[in-house]
């Protein structure tokens, strides 16, 4: 599995245009010059001891300092090369980190804001929040260190195999005997420690959404002095990491020690051998320093072997997260029908839903809204009324039955060609953070300054924003929280009154503000509405009484529907609701 998902990122890392092919290069060139030093100094132990009969001797420079000088001269051009391979194969490979990164972040970030409704209901932000910041940051240490030492490592052992095996078999069998060995151990360490680390992004998952909840709601926490109570919750969660932690360094601290006793084994044989061998003549002291030099060259790259695995095994863990939530896909499907113009009617056909099989929220609800109508819904808490919008909007499909926008089914329609022909005006209002007109200017991004400024003053925006300390440029604040409810739901309307749809829904846009707030807004509202389809939901039936056709939504079911005058003369379900808000009950 571990092996899939590198070959996953190997392969999404080639289609990034990236410079992986380079980057492997600069690091096997690197790698190379880096293992020059010892045969350098095995040159220089030959032309001492020696003299004419060495290597650089039969070379043609007979004189021994001649041949120093030679030496010298190398050593600088290949000391020099090993230095520029580092740097370049350095810049290269977080280069190579950064561009995944960011495509990786961005493309899965692109994909979340595609999926469903129902998805972001049963996953927190704080949980999105580790997959997308901490998983993918997680990957880049390891490709910006742990790819560029695995290659090393992998040329290490070849090129000193190869030197080995070049100046005598009988050691190079005797120094190798560990290597297989300590390969297994590093598979069956990666594979114990998967699991690991695996266990410790998701306890760092929850412990990122716990912190989530306790800083957006700080007015919550404040308000009932439960600041103890956020601080044991962070506390556990945060404890929860730690002992997943402590739980993979006890086996990744173990790695390193078992490979250095491996790697002695080797060193040991290359020791005694190699000596033996020397001092019998078989082959030359300079051979034998070479043999002893690049054996601790080759202890060092497999000591890291433990951190380098360890980094892999992190990023895996936190790559198949990424990969899981990207590769995640909406279950509602996009169609391929255009809503140009709005020219009819939405019709709900005996439409059933529910969010949990067996727990029906709508029952056989039977709705017309024709174009140009105010259409009101109202009904107790929780009978509906807000499920009827999301399913206008698209965010659910019904469970049964159908909708349709001018006889076309909603299912068949394009998401975007539905969405922009309407606008939803909300009791509970988001303002994104930055200026005032950053948030208005969302509803239409192509709109210049001064059809900014005119949809701030039909709905009555206008004078507070001339009265904030950097007028229009102000900055909001998270969600809004420097603005007052009133203040942010007048940007709310604006913001709607920008993008000029042609079916406005309204979703207790008053219930949350002063009276004279309402009527302020009322009248913003009621120049929204003209021209426009009007669908509102409201629990004030006050702001509702002049709706052309009134549905009385009670248990999922459409109880009673007809005007406020003739739904108040029927006297049933709206006449008491109607009754109680006046005071006449």
């Amino acid at each position: 599995m571990k092996e899939n998902n590198l070959k996953k990122l190997f392969l999404y890392s080639q289609k990034q245009d990236t410079k992986i092919k380079r980057g492997i290069i600069y690091s096997i060139l690197n790698k190379l010059f880096d293992l020059a030093p010892p045969v350098l100094i095995g040159i220089a132990i030959d032309i001492v001891v020696e003299g004419s009969d060495s290597f650089l001797g039969n070379l043609g420079y007979e004189d021994r300092r001649q041949q120093l000088i030679v030496l010298a001269v190398l050593t600088f051009v290949i000391w020099g090369l090993e230095s520029t391979f580092d740097y370049v194969a350095a810049v290269t490979w977080r280069n190579i980190s950064q561009d995944i990164e960011h495509k990786l972040r961005t493309e899965t970030f692109n994909n979340v804001l595609d999926l469903d409704l129902e998805f972001f209901e049963n996953k927190s932000s704080g949980r999105l929040m580790a997959i997308l910041n901490d998983d993918v940051n997680q990957l880049e240490k390891f490709l910006d260190t742990g790819a560029n030492k695995l290659l090393q490592t992998m040329t290490t052992v070849l090129v000193i195999g190869g030197t080995f095996i070049y100046i005598s078999p009988l050691i190079a069998i005797f120094a190798f005997i560990p290597i297989p060995i300590i390969i297994f151990g590093s598979f069956k360490f990666t594979k114990t420690i998967a699991k690991r680390y695996t266990k410790i992004r998701n306890t760092i998952e929850s412990l990122n959404a716990n912190l989530s909840n306790s800083l957006t709601g700080i007015l919550t926490v404040k308000s009932f002095n439960r600041e103890g109570r956020e601080t044991e919750r962070i506390t556990k969660s945060s404890e929860e990491v730690k002992a997943a932690n402590y739980h993979a360094i006890k086996l990744s601290a173990a790695f390193i020690p078992i490979i250095r006793i491996a790697i002695l084994f080797g060193f040991t044989a290359t020791l005694l051998i190699g000596g033996f061998m020397a001092l019998d003549g078989q082959i030359k002291v300079a051979m034998y320093s070479v043999l002893l030099f690049i054996t601790q060259r080759l202890l060092w790259p497999l000591t890291e072997l433990g951190d380098t695995f360890d980094l892999y095994q992190r990023a895996m863990a936190s790559f198949k997260r990424i990969t899981t939530l990207k590769d995640t896909r909406p279950t509602i499907t996009n169609g391929n029908s255009e809503l140009k113009n709005f020219e009819n009617s939405i019709v709900f056909n005996d439409v059933n839903f529910s969010y949990v099989e067996g727990f029906s929220v709508l029952n056989n609800v039977s709705v017309e809204i024709n174009k140009g109508q105010t259409v009101a819904i109202v009904g107790s808490t929780g009978s509906g009324k807000s499920t009827m919008i999301k399913l206008i909007l698209r965010l659910y499909d019904v469970t049964e039955g159908d909708i349709k926008f001018d006889n076309i089914n909603i299912k068949d329609l394009d998401l975007t060609s539905l969405r922009s022909n309407i606008a939803l005006v909300s009791q509970d209002i988001f303002l994104f953070e930055g200026s005032v007109f950053e948030n208005i200017a969302y509803g239409n991004l192509d709109a210049s300054e001064d059809e900014i400024w005119e949809a701030a003053r039909l709905s009555e925006s206008d004078d507070f924003i001339n009265q904030l300390p950097n007028k229009e440029h102000t900055i909001v604040g998270e969600r809004g929280q420097k603005l007052s409810g009133g203040q942010r739901q007048r940007i709310s309307i604006a913001r709607a009154i920008l993008k000029n749809p042609e079916i406005l829904i309204l979703d207790e846009a008053t219930s949350a503000v002063d009276n004279e707030t309402e009527a302020a807004i009322q009248r913003s509202l009621d120049t929204l509405k003209e021209g426009r389809t009007v669908i509102a939901i409201a629990h004030r039936l006050s702001t509702i009484r002049n709706a052309d056709k009134i549905y009385v939504l009670e248990d999922g079911k459409i109880v009673e529907n007809g005007t406020h005058d003739e739904l108040v003369t029927i006297g049933k379900v709206y006449s008491n609701l109607w009754d109680v808000q006046t005071g006449n009950r």
